[in-house]
């Protein structure tokens, strides 16, 4: 028989998904915190808040398995309540409530107040910037905007995202002080689509303004950008890139595929020699640029054909970093109206194929690597490695800089000037020059 539990009312977040998932969770967190709640992250907690992805078939999974997992503990009486919010809550809100009733209420990703309510916390609209951070301290997500105007065929995103909506630059000055001055020195900007920065509030595509106000914030090292498109790429932004230090050589640019036929469909407004041109002014412009994207195999009516312009274009292109998932078939976007007709099996071989490939190639570029020094800030310590990035490098998708522990002291959060003495496909070995 489920005895109500006697513990303290603990509030515990779970986060799945992306990094805007983290940051939302971030920001609920810190407005709990502000009233007087006891809140922690993934650890033990009698009131559980459960942040979901609805995004793909495997996220879509997880989410609910989580929710599941944490019903089960209910039912044991080993947590008191159990509230759903998130992506899957908003696309999916009647199902899950037809589904898994005894979940006490879901809330979509703009029932912020709501879920505080729920809580028993007032929404403050005063905590700009507030927020308790989950990530390693040295950095942090910022996110500049949230939602989606693109009409890209493939992605649910505006289904739980709503239409795009920038931060004020005065906001998000505000957000990166406050997060400096707790001891971040790394900001990951974050949005469905970073070009499309600024349109709705300033007419204009503001994002290099945005970069040259968040480089004059102390105690910023890095800068990193995540999630551009390739369609209407603010140019302006490679120029900061070039003349502030700051401004890390890097770029996330998700490019889906490069089948002229295959972009038609998907809507993504671009055409493969469009896209090459981008690319190839990326690097005229930032020589060094490490350029990260993610396809997409297995969109319907992908052909063989399609399957081969988009390998060789990887292995012509030599991506810095490259991502590749299989096509997910989602309800209420436009490409579910066409037949999701490659079969399962081939979609995994041509992403574990894509993926070889991308092995190679950064096995390639590593190997160049071998003798060249690298500022990098240490994330943290794992056996007897502390594990570092460089500025070509973001948190968890990757590569790594492993130092020997037992030979060097390093702080965590700190930066270090190291050698590359040893390279493999995604880690790099290095050596001390000075920390």
């Amino acid at each position: 028989m489920r005895t109500k539990s006697l513990k303290k009312n603990k509030i515990n977040v779970v986060t799945l998904g992306c990094s805007k998932n983290v940051y939302d969770s971030e920001v609920l967190m810190g407005q709990l915190k502000a009233s007087g709640k006891d809140v922690v992250h993934e650890e033990e907690g009698n009131i559980v808040v459960i942040n979901t992805c609805g995004f793909i078939n495997n996220a879509k999974e997880e989410s609910v398995n989580t929710i599941l997992e944490f019903m089960q503990k209910k039912e044991d009486g080993e947590v008191d309540k159990v509230f759903v919010t998130g992506c899957l809550s908003e696309r999916y809100k009647p199902d899950l409530q037809k589904e898994i009733p005894n979940v006490d209420e879901y809330f979509g990703t703009t029932e912020l107040p709501g879920l505080l309510k729920a809580l028993g916390a007032d929404y403050k609209h005063e905590l700009i910037g507030e927020r308790l951070t989950t990530t390693p301290k040295n950095y942090a997500y910022l996110k500049i905007a949230e939602g989606c105007d693109r009409p890209c065929s493939f992605c649910a995103i505006p289904l739980m995202r709503g239409k795009h909506k920038s931060t004020s630059i005065e906001d998000l000055v505000i957000e990166a002080e406050k997060l400096a001055a707790n001891g971040v020195k790394e900001l990951i900007l974050i949005a469905q689509d970073l070009t499309y920065y600024g349109l709705d509030i300033y007419k204009k595509r503001n994002l290099a303004e945005l970069l040259e106000a968040l480089v004059k914030v102390d105690g910023i090292d890095w800068i990193r950008l995540h999630y551009a498109f390739p369609t209407g790429f603010p140019m302006d932004v490679l120029d900061v890139m070039n003349r502030e230090p700051k401004v890390c050589n890097y770029l996330d640019i998700p490019l889906q595929h490069i089948s002229d036929s295959i972009l038609k469909s998907m809507r993504r407004g671009t055409t493969q020699e469009k896209t090459t041109k981008l690319l190839q002014e990326f690097r005229k412009v930032v020589p060094n640029m490490t350029i990260r994207t993610t396809l997409i195999v297995g969109y319907p009516g992908e052909t063989e054909e399609d399957y081969q312009t988009l390998k060789q274009w990887v292995q012509d292109m030599r991506f810095e970093r490259l991502g590749c998932f299989t096509y997910s078939h989602e309800e209420n976007t436009h490409a579910y109206n066409l037949e999701d007709d490659v079969p399962e099996d081939v979609k995994q071989e041509r992403a574990n194929e894509i993926m070889e490939i991308q092995s190679q190639i950064s096995w390639e570029l590593n190997q160049a690597k071998i003798g060249q020094e690298f500022k990098v800030v240490i994330d943290r310590k794992e056996g007897n490695y502390f594990v570092g990035r460089t500025e070509y490098d973001s948190p968890d998708v990757d590569n790594e800089v492993l130092i020997d522990a037992t030979e060097t002291y390093l702080k965590t959060g700190e930066f270090a000037q190291v050698v590359i003495t040893e390279a493999a496909d995604f880690d790099l070995y290095a050596s001390v020059v000075k920390a």
